[in-house]
């Protein structure tokens, strides 16, 4: 089957390799210049990397990144933990996003991926999909849209289907040199005025920190003083001294802003030869850490419906029909997580979350 994926991100990239697997001709489409990755680093929880097992980085994967092991804290560094859940639904591994890309990227073949293509459209027909791109036509048996939150494949399966701006909900983030910091971290504390944030290990000598705030009112300065700013809501009494070190040496370059942006609730996820992966299809807050993970689920059902012994229309149909109904319950924990008033309550509602996604 020839399969165009647009989107060289770590969806796009892990649907490649996937489907490589089960005998698919894969041409990844990247409109960037280079394979890079938008973030500083990324959480995969043990489903995630259960799928990398199966498409052979795993062991790879774990070799550079850094288990972590949620705690929550409160401004004044007093941790919380829900009782009654395992370590299991504590612990994931945060990786750095560019060397987990490069990892993929090597793992499909660099000769699969064409850089600096957009897609301009695509038409559909019962001989196959034929994808627009400024230099030509490429004719496929199946796209997927693995383009983010801001997809065209999206915007041209479902017109009016534009992600929106979670008005005032901001995000800072940088990886930087470890230091003498705590190596296990924070990983998060909940602070006032609706602002979280905190720091972990994401390689033996690189630290990732990260603040976000909702609400967050005026952004005024530089990108350096807005996440100093609100990273004194995360720190009393000495708590959190090593994160605004951390954030008031990172050099300003290095420091990502984001606006956060959502995906709507979409009635369809296919048609009869295109489907949409990851954040593309779903793009939620990322406050619950899960959406590289959640998106590399997509990859696993997909696959494991392609590889059945259904028609092209129906395994998609399958696909859709698994994955839009568990989205279903990740946006109402999501929904419960966001509005936690404090560290406590945070930590009951986050691992009630991540067991659930464990589990179910």
């Amino acid at each position: 089957m020839r399969t165009v994926i647009a989107g060289g991100g770590l969806v796009g990239l892990t649907a490649a390799a996937a489907l490589r697997g089960i005998g698919h001709d894969v041409t990844v489409l990247e409109q960037a210049p280079e394979i890079r990755a938008a973030g500083a680093g990324i959480g995969l929880w043990r489903n995630a990397l259960d799928e990398l097992d199966r498409i052979g980085v795993g062991d790879q994967v774990r070799s550079m990144g850094h288990e972590i092991d949620t705690w929550f804290f409160d401004p004044t560094g007093q941790s919380h933990r829900a009782a009654g859940y395992g370590d299991a639904d504590h612990r994931f591994l945060l990786v750095p996003r560019p060397a987990l890309n490069t990892v993929l990227a090597d793992a499909i073949g660099r000769e699969r991926i064409r850089l600096n293509t957009g897609l301009i459209g695509f038409t559909e027909d019962e001989d196959g999909v034929t994808v627009h791109l400024a230099d030509g036509d490429l004719k496929a048996d199946l796209l997927i849209g693995a383009d983010g939150v801001y997809s065209k494949v999206r915007r041209w399966l479902l017109p009016n289907s534009d992600a929106y701006q979670d008005l005032g909900h901001f995000a800072w983030r940088a990886i930087v040199p470890a230091g003498d910091e705590r190596p296990e971290g924070s990983v998060l504390t909940i602070g006032r005025d609706r602002t979280r944030g905190g720091y972990a290990r994401v390689g033996e000598h690189q630290t990732m920190w990260m603040v976000n705030q909702f609400d967050a009112g005026d952004l005024k300065g530089s990108k350096r003083d807005r996440a100093l700013r609100r990273a004194h809501n995360l720190a009393e009494s000495g708590w959190h001294d090593d994160l605004l070190r951390m954030i008031a040496d990172t050099p300003e370059d290095d420091i990502l802003e984001n606006q956060i942006m959502y995906v709507p609730e979409l009635p369809t996820w296919t048609s009869e030869r295109v489907a949409l992966i990851g954040d593309a299809a779903h793009g939620l807050s990322p406050h619950i850490a899960a959406g590289g993970t959640l998106g590399i689920e997509d990859v696993g059902v997909l696959r494991d419906e392609l590889a059945g012994s259904a028609g092209l229309p129906e395994a998609l149909r399958r696909y859709e029909i698994a994955r839009m109904a568990r989205f279903e319950r990740v946006r109402e924990f999501s929904a419960s997580v966001e509005q936690a008033k404090d560290a406590e309550e945070f930590a009951e509602r986050y691992a009630a979350f991540s067991h659930w996604m464990l589990t179910a």
